[in-house]
């Protein structure tokens, strides 16, 4: 099975959030369709624009606490190196 690691914006330099999950396509959808409520939905942050994947739970787990921890120039570095222009992957 494979986890993820994943970032979310509202629009290109926006309002970041780092998540995980075990089915990215469905959280996706879910964050898309804003079915459940809180941050994703308050600032309207649905376009996936870097995500990872892990083959063990707690290494997806530990990553994304670490990632949360980073700087913010830190993750827009992690985020235009693979998908510069932001694109909602």
């Amino acid at each position: 099975m494979s986890y993820w690691v994943y970032i979310l914006s509202n629009r290109r330099h926006g309002t970041l959030y780092v998540g995980v999950t075990n089915s990215l396509e469905t959280r996706i959808a879910q964050h898309k369709a804003k079915e459940t409520p809180g941050f994703t939905k308050r600032h309207d942050v649905d376009r996936l624009i870097w995500f990872m994947s892990f083959g063990e739970v707690t290494a997806a787990i530990r990553f994304e606490k670490q990632l949360k921890r980073w700087r913010r120039d830190w993750k827009v570095r992690l985020i235009e190196e693979t998908n510069p222009h932001w694109i909602d992957l």
